[in-house]
C-alpha cells in the first residue's frame, strides 16, 4: 500500500493530526510533499517515527517546498532530484528503491498565469519529461517498476475539477498544461492509477481551497496522483482519497490518496 499527500508545512499538519493518520497508516510508503522544513526542524517524532525510515529532500529556499518518503522498509538507494541543475537543490523531486520498486515523491511546482512561477512550471515540466521517459526505460529494463507519486498541480480531465468551466485559464487547468499531463500517459505510457480504478466517476478530489466553503461543498481538484508504469499499475486492487470528515478535522488543504496494490 502506498500513500501520498502534500502536508502543506509539515510541522503544522504534525501538530493537528498527521502524526495520529501516520500512526494508524497501513501503508508501507508514504510520500510527503510540501514538507517546509529541515529534519532538525522537525519533532523527533515527525523526523525519525519508530517503525519508519525517512527520506528527506528540503528545498535549499528556507520555507519553500521539500519532499520525504516514509517507508517501513530501509530503501535500497536513494535518489535526490532528477538530473536538471534548475532544480537541484529545489526540494521537489526525491525517489527510493525499495523492492523491485521505485517510488517517487514529486512536487510539480504551482503557477500564476502570466507571472514567473509560471514559466518556472513550464520549465520544470520540460526537464521533467525526458527524466519520465528514460526512467521507465530503465526500470522495466531491469525488471522493476516505478510510481511517481505526489502533487502534480494539474487537473487533467474535467472530471478532476469541480469548478472547471470558470477555472479554463487559471493555472492548473490550462490547456498546454493538460495536453502535457496527457502525453505522460498516452506517449510516455503512465497509467493515472486512481483514475484506471474509477473511470467516468466525477470528482474523488484531493485538494480544497481553505477559502469559502470549498471543502464543504466538495468545490476541489484532483491534483495528487500515482502515476505507474503498467505492470504495476495492472497490481492496484483499490484506491482512495482519504478526505477528513469535516473541515476542521484537516491537517493539509490535500487529502492522502491511497492505493493498495496486490
Amino acid at each position: 500500500m502506498i500513500s501520498t499527500v502534500n502536508v502543506n508545512g509539515l510541522r503544522a499538519a504534525a501538530r493537528k493530526g498527521f502524526s495520529e493518520w501516520l500512526g494508524a497508516s497501513g501503508a508501507d510508503v508514504v510520500c510527503l510533499q510540501e514538507v517546509r522544513a529541515l529534519a532538525e526542524q522537525l519533532p523527533a517524532e515527525v523526523a525519525a517515527p519508530q517503525g519508519w525510515h525517512v527520506v528527506l529532500a528540503p528545498g535549499a529556499v528556507k520555507g519553500r517546498a521539500g519532499v520525504a518518503v516514509y517507508s517501513r522498509a530501509d530503501p535500497d538507494a536513494v535518489r535526490v532530484g532528477f538530473g536538471a541543475e534548475e532544480f537541484a537543490g529545489s526540494g521537489r523531486y526525491v525517489e527510493v528503491d525499495v523492492g523491485a520498486v521505485s517510488v517517487g515523491s514529486l512536487y510539480l511546482p504551482s503557477g500564476e498565469v502570466g507571472t514567473e512561477r509560471q514559466a518556472e512550471k513550464e520549465r520544470f515540466m520540460e526537464a521533467f519529461w525526458p527524466y519520465l521517459v528514460r526512467r521507465r526505460a530503465e526500470v522495466e529494463a531491469a525488471g522493476r517498476e516505478l510510481v511517481v507519486c505526489g502533487d502534480w498541480n494539474i487537473a487533467h480531465r474535467e472530471a478532476d475539477l469541480k469548478n472547471w468551466r470558470g477555472n479554463r485559464r487559471s493555472s492548473g487547468f490550462l490547456p498546454e498544461e493538460r495536453a502535457w499531463l496527457s502525453r505522460v500517459f498516452d506517449e510516455a505510457g503512465y497509467v493515472d492509477v486512481v483514475r484506471a480504478l474509477h473511470p467516468g466517476v466525477e470528482g474523488l478530489y484531493s485538494w480544497w481551497s481553505y477559502r469559502g466553503r470549498a471543502f464543504d461543498n466538495d468545490a476541489g481538484w484532483r491534483i495528487d496522483y500515482q502515476v505507474a508504469t503498467p505492470g504495476l499499475a495492472a497490481r492496484a486492487e483499490r484506491a482512495c482519497v482519504e478526505r477528513a470528515a469535516s473541515h476542521d478535522a484537516r491537517w493539509s488543504d490535500h487529502a492522502p490518496v491511497t492505493v493498495s496494490y496486490c
